[in-house]
């Protein structure tokens, strides 16, 4: 095979195995059963004599691959270790080149092999012989073997790591370990002193070398490196790797640190050490726990007193110390390698000396640490329950410290941080579940159990609600003591709590179902929450005491609410914001609570708490106050709080109306939003007032063009306040909607249908479209229901909204056909003054009112075209149209142009619809001259008409009655685009070269005598082939889209004159025209 296409078949090989391979990456152990006839196959090729290099490398990183999903611990063993596989091995290790890039993964097969080999009992020396060759004596096995493990420690790839493997399995072979382990231990120092992290060469090397360390130390019995180890420590102590910032480093030297602490103290397992049961599964069936523990405690007792004492090196104390620097490290890795140090050297030591230990380590729970002390910290008690090395007489101790990480949470500018000691703290809680008999902990039951479950519903953090849930769990199936744990376990399990909306609205009053979860949960939201960076939490937390305050109403009025009112005017802006909407939800419930009880308001408030709900609204400074204030009031309103007449309510109201002016957006957004949810009583003797500040919000001035929000919730609110004080026809303006304010609420909402803004969002003015049409039809059913004579007997209502249901974008068009169709079919009574509603009704059956699909352009422009018919809708209906006839979309193109063409068919031979037609078409264009949203989709829409024959009844006549007609719409483009009127001249007989075009015939000069006829083609040539003085005077308009209009229609009625030439017999025309 050729070498490139080796090369491709490679790469896909490889692409395809590793692809099969990844999906065992979260349960790597199904490949166990795989693995031995893998290797096998992959190794035949490479022990093959006939197999090229490159297809060996391609065994070589398919064994890389396998070893990469399952770990090389578990497929080290697995490779063949037979004495006849050393030469072959290292020779081909030999030969590889440890700098090319593209076989670094036969090296790492073959250092890992070779390790496995290298554990053969026999004498290496054996394999050495005593034949000389060509005078040179044959070097050492054991030499080429620590040559090449040398070698690879220096290199920056995989390798390296496969290397310090091998240096472990090699240098404790017997004899070796005589002959060569202290030289390679004074090699690695002195590379090692003579490295720096500081540049790259030294940071690869000080990484093989603390890596050959570590693993030496690890596999090497303690008598063999403890002679070693002191040095290997100081040597450790003055490369100051904590100072360095290569995280590999830090986390390496943690583990060699605790690996050298293990070498200076005995391994033995404490005797003081707590245990839990027996190991025997049987034994703890058969006895009580209460017995086997005492049992247990017992032995461990008299084992204690029969401890042998010995003495600790004073090293011990540096390593400890450096352990202890490591759990504050910035890196994770670096400090749960120093937490398991912690564990591990803590079991080895006496009582006492532990006992220190975890004085000291609870020094890191400090609130002058950093949160990578406290999360450091956690690891290592999680490490020590874990191991029994945390006696119950520091559980004491332990669980307040706890506890507070539970809930952990630091402000860092915009975010915060301690997500990671919050999970660490509900790994502690696991590890003692698993550790500790029931008994020990049952003073610490309800504190642990309302923490977890506070973590597990509220926190911010999906993996910390997570770990809180696994860890309840594990409490609830080992310990069996915490409070309802089955009940609350099958709502806030694993998956359950990974939705935060669920975990606070809905899982949390379940729980709080259960007595003794109640106000512990509702102190943490109060404490903690309310008070949260994350305004999303804030707003979750309010809403969650709303559905909590039916659980412990009396608590909340009595407890929470007076606590909540001094944090509401304070200082810090996070928690003013919270505590008002707190307050806010809290009071709405005590309502709703109180009316179902039928209770009096003053039930569960008094007087001062009543006075506080006024005074929250003073001195906002901020746009969150504003939100949460409005927020207040809407809750306020929907309590029916007893505050009528209170001057309070004129200052609301005067500073609500004010701020509908306010600069900020959102700030009139909030305030139309309070001004609709006023009750009644508040709008009484306000209404022109409000209805006034909201009209002017929907004014588009060029301070607020974008607005666009802002003008949607005013249109909204207006609906909402007429709705809300009702109709009265002969009543005051001031209190109902009636005869004297009625058409100023319908001039606002029908300006606001014409509201095509748009900016970089697009058509934001669509919003306020919308909004409009609804507040319309809610207007005018609130109208027709109560005092229909209100009702305007020109109904342009609804022309718009049929303007509307023609226009372009789908969901506009949809809304605007609902309305349409709900007016139109409203019984309860009808709607009066609608035009022409028999023919609306024959259009759109009562039958079809919730089939008909307005989003389809399929479905609705053949419907809606059927209303140019109707003379009181054709300029709505043409109007938008013109807008979707001409527009871009390719469906909604097709369909609303085939429907127009089809009715244009219809009337061809009704010369009075045509000409009415062309009327309306011509006051469409002059109406919006200069407005580019229609003009020019207009003149697209005429060039398609014109190329359909839609006007082609003007051009197939050859009576002279009907060149009126043409004459006189010609006239009216003339003047509406400013240019002067063509003259007329005298028409001839055909001739020849007349024939030959409009174009070629306009620069002849010629000159006929004819009676009186129209020349518009020779006026529209002489503009388009010329460049007189005549046409940049008529063509240098202020406005450059006016000139593009007036072109586009200029070429337009040249087309259409074309057609009148063709078909008249003669014509004259004078290009000085």
């Amino acid at each position: 095979m050729p070498a490139r296409a080796f090369i491709l078949t490679s790469l896909l090989l490889i692409s395809s195995f590793s692809g099969i391979m990844d999906k065992y990456q979260e349960q790597p152990h199904l490949l166990d059963r795989h693995l031995e006839w893998m290797m096998t196959l992959l190794l035949d090729i490479v022990r093959d004599n006939g197999s090229p290099p490159p297809l060996v490398h391609l065994a070589f990183k398919f064994l890389y691959i396998i070893t990469k999903v399952r770990g090389y611990k578990v497929f080290l063993p697995l490779f063949p270790h037979e004495v006849r596989d050393l030469q072959p091995v290292l020779d081909m290790l030999v030969d590889q080149n440890p700098k090319d890039p593209e076989t670094w993964e036969t090296r790492y097969m073959l250092l890992l092999w070779l390790s496995m080999i290298c554990l053969i009992p026999f004498d290496l020396a054996r394999f050495d012989g005593s034949i000389s060759e060509e005078g040179h004596t044959r070097v050492p096995t054991m030499d080429r073997i620590l040559t090449v493990a040398k070698c690879y420690l220096v290199v920056s790839d995989k390798a390296r790591d496969a290397a310090a493997v091998l240096v472990s399995k090699f240098i404790v072979r017997p004899d070796v370990k005589q002959k060569r382990m202290a030289d390679f231990l004074d090699w690695t120092l002195s590379m090692i002193s003579k490295s720096s992290f500081q540049s790259m060469e030294g940071t690869v090397v000080m990484n093989g070398m603390l890596q050959a360390l570590a693993q030496l130390f690890k596999h090497a019995k303690r008598e063999d490196c403890l002679p070693y180890a002191a040095t290997v420590l100081e040597c450790l102590d003055n490369c100051k790797l904590s100072e360095s910032n290569q995280m590999v480093l830090r986390k390496l030297g943690m583990k060699l640190v605790q690996r050298l602490g293990l070498t200076f103290v005995k391994p033995k397992v404490a005797k003081w050490r707590y245990q839990r049961g027996c190991r025997s599964l049987a034994a703890n069936l058969q006895a009580q726990g209460s017995v086997v523990q005492s049992q247990m405690t017992t032995v461990a007792a008299n084992e204690a007193d029969d401890e042998e004492e010995y003495d600790i090196p004073g090293e011990i104390e540096n390593v400890v110390g450096q352990l202890l620097v490591g759990l504050k490290d910035k890196d994770t890795i670096v400090r749960w390698s120093a937490a398991k140090g912690i564990g591990r050297i803590t079991g080895r030591l006496p009582k006492e000396l532990a006992d220190d230990v975890i004085g000291s380590l609870l020094d890191c729970f400090s609130f002058q640490e950093t949160d990578n002390a406290w999360h450091g910290g956690c690891l290592a008690l999680a490490e020590l329950g874990r191991r029994g090395l945390l006696l119950p007489s520091r559980i004491s101790d332990v669980v307040p410290v706890i506890l507070r990480a539970l809930t952990y949470d630091e402000k860092r500018g915009a975010c915060s941080v301690g997500s990671n000691v919050r999970d660490a703290a509900c790994y502690v809680c696991w590890a003692f579940a698993r550790a500790y008999d029931p008994a020990e902990l049952i003073p610490f039951i309800n504190q642990i159990s309302s923490a977890l479950i506070i973590a597990a519903v509220f926190d911010r953090d999906v993996n910390c609600r997570r770990a809180a849930s696994a860890a309840f769990q594990e409490n609830v199936g080992r310990q069996g003591t915490f409070p309802h744990g089955i009940d609350i376990l099958t709502a806030a399990d694993y998956f359950a709590v990974g939705n935060r909306v669920n975990c606070y609205l809905t899982i949390s009053v379940y729980i709080a179902g259960f007595p003794q979860y109640t106000q512990p949960m509702i102190d943490h939201l109060v404490n903690m929450k309310i008070n949260h960076w994350d305004s999303v939490i804030r707003e979750l937390s309010t809403k969650a005491l709303h559905n909590l305050t039916p659980r412990a109403s009396e608590y909340m009025a009595n407890v929470v609410l007076p606590r909540l009112l001094p944090l509401s005017v304070g200082t810090d802006l996070h928690t003013r914001h919270g505590a008002i909407l707190a307050c806010a939800e809290i009071t709405h419930a005590l309502c709703k609570l109180a009316e179902e009880n039928n209770r009096s308001i003053t039930h569960y408030f008094d007087e001062k708490s009543l006075e506080g709900l006024k005074q929250i609204h003073e001195e906002l400074s901020n746009l969150l106050f504003f939100f949460a204030v409005c927020t207040l009031i809407e809750k306020l309103s929907l309590s029916k709080m007893p505050f009528r007449g209170d001057p309070v309510i004129d200052e609301l109201v005067t500073m609500y109306v004010s701020e509908l002016q306010n600069p900020e957006e959102m700030v009139r957004c909030g305030f139309s939003r309070a001004l609709g949810a006023l009750p009644r009583f508040l709008l009484k003797g306000r209404l022109q007032q409000i209805l006034e500040g909201l009209k002017q919000v929907t004014l588009i001035a060029p301070e607020n063009v974008s607005f666009a929000e802002a003008r949607r919730d005013a249109l909204i609110a207006i609906a909402k306040v007429c709705q809300t004080a009702g109709v009265k026809g002969e009543g005051s303006q001031e209190e109902y909607v009636c005869k004297d304010n009625v058409a100023q609420i319908y001039a606002t909402l029908l300006n606001a249908v014409t509201d095509y803004t748009t900016d970089s969002r697009g058509d934001v003015g669509g919003w306020v479209r919308e909004a409009a049409m609804r507040s319309l039809m809610e207007v005018t059913l609130l109208l027709v229901q109560n005092e229909a004579e209100l009702i305007d007997v020109n109904m342009y209502i609804m022309c718009c909204v049929a303007q509307q249901s023609a226009e372009k974008i789908d969901k506009f068009r949809a809304h605007a056909g609902s309305v349409f169709l709900t007016l139109l079919h409203f019984d309860h009574p009808p709607i009066p003054h609608i035009p022409h509603r028999e023919e609306l009704e024959r259009v759109f059956p009562r039958s079809e009112k919730e089939t008909l699909n307005w989003n389809a352009a399929s479905e609705a422009f053949p419907r809606i075209t059927q209303l140019l018919a109707l003379p009181a809708y054709q300029y709505s209906v043409l109007l938008g149209l013109s807008v979707s006839v001409g527009g871009l979309t390719e469906t909604t193109l097709r369909y609303s142009a085939q429907s127009l063409f089809d009715y244009m068919k219809k009337i061809q031979n009704d010369s009075s619809a045509l000409e009415g037609f062309c009327e309306t078409l011509l006051r469409v264009f002059e109406d919006n001259l200069r407005n580019d949203r229609v003009s020019v989709p207009l003149l697209t829409m005429l060039d398609q008409m014109l190329a359909n024959g839609c006007f082609d009844i003007f051009t197939v006549q050859e009576k002279e009655a009907e060149l009126p007609v043409v004459r006189e719409k010609r006239n009216c483009l003339c003047d509406l685009m400013n240019v002067p009127k063509p003259q007329l001249v005298s028409k001839v007989r055909k001739s020849n070269r007349l024939q030959r075009g409009v174009r070629e015939t306009a620069m002849t000069n010629c000159s006929h005598t004819s009676t009186e006829y129209l020349c518009a083609p020779a006026v529209v040539l002489h503009w388009f082939g010329n460049t007189s003085m005549c046409t940049r005077r008529n063509f240098l308009t202020p406005n450059y889209t006016i000139q593009r209009v007036a072109g586009d229609w200029l070429e337009l009625f040249q087309c259409c004159c074309l057609k009148t030439f063709q078909a008249c017999s003669m014509t004259s025309y004078s290009d000085k025209t």
